[in-house]
């Protein structure tokens, strides 16, 4: 099954995040979207109001699940190898979840200031809906 991994394309740490996810999984389970690219959004019914609550997980199921924040960071995580047993012990420590929730909040919130912001939207080689010039990680 393939995944769509939504994530802000001008975030430094998001495309750092991208980027190693890219090189763990190499296409095989994850195609990414940037969440500037507004019109292929919107053919999965994903608004910019969405995406202002942090990456988006969706399934290529019909109609397809969605994961959004530290619940599509975990999933993500649980996809990759041993991923599921980090996650069930992660899950298993009273209080961890909650704190990881609001570590997510503290960190989509504060992301430009912490982190920087590019200065052009990145595209992932593994991505959909782009211009095929920038499926090669280019940046325009």
């Amino acid at each position: 099954m393939q995944y769509r991994v939504i994530y802000d394309g001008n975030c430094n740490l998001c495309v750092t995040f991208t980027q190693l996810l890219q090189q763990f999984d190499g296409g095989k389970q994850f195609v990414y979207i940037p969440m500037q690219d507004s019109e292929t959004l919107q053919q999965w019914g994903i608004t910019p109001q969405d995406c202002e609550m942090g990456m988006i997980l969706l399934n290529n199921q019909t109609p397809p699940k969605k994961w959004q924040g530290s619940d599509a960071a975990e999933e993500i995580a649980r996809l990759l190898p041993m991923g599921q047993l980090f996650i069930d012990t992660y899950r298993a420590i009273p209080g961890m979840k909650w704190m990881g929730d609001r570590a997510y909040e503290q960190i989509r919130d504060n992301r430009y200031n912490w982190f920087g912001r590019r200065f052009s939207t990145y595209h992932a080689p593994y991505s959909i809906g782009c211009d095929p010039k920038r499926r090669h990680g280019e940046e325009h």
